[in-house]
This record gives C-alpha cells, sequence and structure tokens, in this order.
C-alpha cells in the first residue's frame, strides 16, 4: 500500500483527486515536473498544437510541410494533452494543458461515437481496401479475408504484375471475377478493382503520381456505383516543397458526391485532421470508419511487423445517403497498413 493511503487518509483522496493522482505517479516513480519554465514548456507545446489544429495552421502553404506531418498525431496529442494536465504541479501550465486537451478532444472524441444513419433501403454493399506495400502482402492472406468479409469489392493499392499474378494464383479472380487493374507504367505504385458484379469505365480524374483507377459498378438490382481507388502522392519528406503541393493537388482532384453514388476508399496518406481531408467531407462525403464509432481506428504503423498501428490513413468514404452497418480493420502480414472493411447499405 503507498504511503498515507491508509482508512485515515482516504477521506482526504476523496476530497482532493489531485492529491491521490500524485500519490499513485509517486508510487509508480513519477515525480512532478520541478522546473516552472519546462511546465510552460510542455504546456505551450500542447496549446500551440491546439492552436494550429483547430485553426488548420496546414492551410497556410508557408506551414504546410511542418504542419501536415505533425498534425497527423493529433490524437496522440490530446491523450499527452491530458496526461500533462495531470502530471504539471503547477496551476497556470496544468490548466493550461487541461484547456488545450478539452479544446483537441472537441475535434477528435466525436470520431469515436457512432452516428446517426439515414434510412437508406438500396442493396448492401461491402468493400474492401488494401494497401499491398509495394505488392509484398500479396496472396492467399487476401484472398481470405476477401472471403471472410464477403467483400464485394476489393480496391488494392500498391498492385504490381507480380501481385496481380500472385492474386489471381490465390484464387482472387474466382471470388471477384471482374476487375479493373491500372499498372501500366506505375511499376510497384500501381492500383487496382476488384468486384462480385459487372465493371466499366467509371469517372475520369486528372494525372497522379501512383495509379488511382476508376470504374463504374452496375449492381443486380440496377443500382449503379462510381468507384475511386485512391492513393495520392504522400506529403512526404517534410522538407519537401513539392510532396505537399502534389499531395494538395491530387486531394483536392477528387469529385463530390453525385448520382450515381460515389466510393472513393484507398490509402489517402491523410487523417481527419488534415484540412485537405476535411474539405472532402465539405463536400458531402461521409467517412464510413467515423460514422461507425471507429474513426480513431489507426491503419498505418511504420513497421510491417505487428506493431501497433499509429495512424488512420486509410479511408472509404461515402455517399451521405448510404446508411453505415459495420467498418473494421484487419491486421495485413508483409504490410505496414491495415485493410478496411466497410459494410453499407446505398440509397434506393
Amino acid at each position: 500500500m503507498p504511503p498515507g493511503a491508509g482508512s485515515g487518509s482516504q477521506g482526504h483522496f476523496s476530497e482532493h483527486p489531485a492529491g491521490l493522482i500524485r500519490a499513485l505517479l509517486q508510487t509508480c516513480n513519477y515525480e512532478p515536473m520541478p522546473s516552472p519554465r519546462l511546465e510552460w514548456a510542455v504546456a505551450g507545446c500542447v496549446a500551440g498544437w491546439a492552436v494550429a489544429r483547430l485553426t488548420a495552421a496546414d492551410r497556410f502553404r508557408p506551414l504546410e510541410r511542418a504542419a501536415v506531418p505533425l498534425l497527423s498525431l493529433t490524437p496522440q496529442a490530446t491523450a499527452a494533452a491530458g496526461l500533462a494536465a495531470l502530471m504539471l504541479s503547477g496551476k497556470g501550465p496544468s490548466g493550461t494543458a487541461a484547456l488545450a486537451g478539452a479544446a483537441l478532444a472537441t475535434v477528435v472524441a466525436p470520431r469515436a461515437f457512432p452516428r446517426r444513419q439515414p434510412a437508406a433501403d438500396g442493396p448492401v454493399l461491402r468493400v474492401l481496401t488494401v494497401n499491398l506495400l509495394l505488392g509484398r502482402a500479396a496472396g492467399a492472406g487476401i484472398v481470405e479475408l476477401v472471403r471472410k468479409t464477403s467483400a464485394d469489392v476489393l480496391f488494392v493499392q500498391e498492385l504490381s504484375d507480380d501481385a496481380v499474378a500472385r492474386l489471381n494464383l490465390a484464387g482472387l479472380n474466382e471470388l471477384l471475377p471482374n476487375e479493373m487493374p491500372d499498372i501500366s507504367g506505375y511499376r510497384r505504385r500501381g492500383s487496382g478493382i476488384y468486384a462480385r458484379y459487372p465493371l466499366c469505365d467509371g469517372l475520369a480524374i486528372g494525372p497522379t503520381f501512383a495509379s488511382q483507377p476508376t470504374a463504374r459498378l452496375d449492381l443486380p438490382s440496377g443500382r449503379s456505383v462510381q468507384l475511386i481507388c485512391v492513393h495520392p502522392h504522400p506529403p512526404s519528406p517534410p522538407w519537401s516543397r513539392l510532396a505537399a503541393r502534389r499531395w494538395r493537388g491530387e486531394l483536392a482532384a477528387l469529385p463530390p458526391p453525385g448520382d450515381p453514388p460515389v466510393i472513393i476508399a484507398g490509402d489517402y496518406n491523410a487523417t481527419l485532421d488534415h484540412a485537405q481531408f476535411r474539405r472532402l467531407l465539405r463536400l458531402g462525403h461521409v467517412d464510413a470508419a467515423s460514422q461507425a464509432g471507429n474513426g480513431l481506428v489507426p491503419t498505418w504503423g511504420p513497421e510491417p511487423r505487428g506493431r501497433l498501428a499509429l495512424l488512420a490513413l486509410d479511408h472509404i468514404l461515402i455517399d451521405p445517403r448510404c446508411a453505415v452497418l459495420a467498418t473494421s480493420a484487419y491486421p495485413l502480414p508483409s504490410s505496414d497498413h491495415r485493410a478496411l472493411y466497410a459494410e453499407f447499405r446505398l440509397p434506393a
């Protein structure tokens, strides 16, 4: 039992929860930060992060190269702000960190709560998007995941000729016999759309660094859906002005919702904390994972070795008239991305 945690001190801690927190931190060998300057530096960092996120600092070209990669970590910064509010001993720094954490929570926390869905009464569509990490993850694992989820459409990024052959050898073309691959001239930056139902030419979008094929899916019910497999250029390295500009331009080229419904799925190299991605939401698209309360589930990590994922870079954007029924993320051996699945009902 920690010193001072006996029955005689329980009433004191119940009246002063901060005292209990400090006692617990001391038990874990954590001490309040000794330097007021250091405390204010920590508080200033989380407060500055909150200001950058709430003002969408990544919209401003002079700040874009630094702000875009940093703002990707906003969910982690929100947790850090809350922890700082508990650990800082000074009232000023602690209060500043608490306010910053609360401000960040207002934009981060809603992603964890399911939202009311529209009354759609059309057919159900199940889609899956995977990034193969330069084709390395192509094989039986992907095919088994398609079978497990009963996916009607598979969006594939970082597809190569060899990956196409391995997927077909594993039986993908038996489950999803209709395909629209686009790998010519892209080496390992190709992409493809595979579907249970017929595909034909889709919407036209501008030239991109990586392949972004489009297709129209014709369902047995007579309903059609426009599909886009998205994979914009990453905004990295952070010192590259060209990379950030190319990333911004390729996201800006994506079309708004329309009729037939538009489904845009893939590796966006962007999170909901990027202003350029939120622009797509303002156009009318909705993020399927956030609609289901899974918007904080990360889909990318720095190593394809089973380590925890860090960022939600993969998204399935759907028409606002669709009703999301379920979403989930699945680990992919040999890939630094997780597969993202969404099931939703289309409008009639």
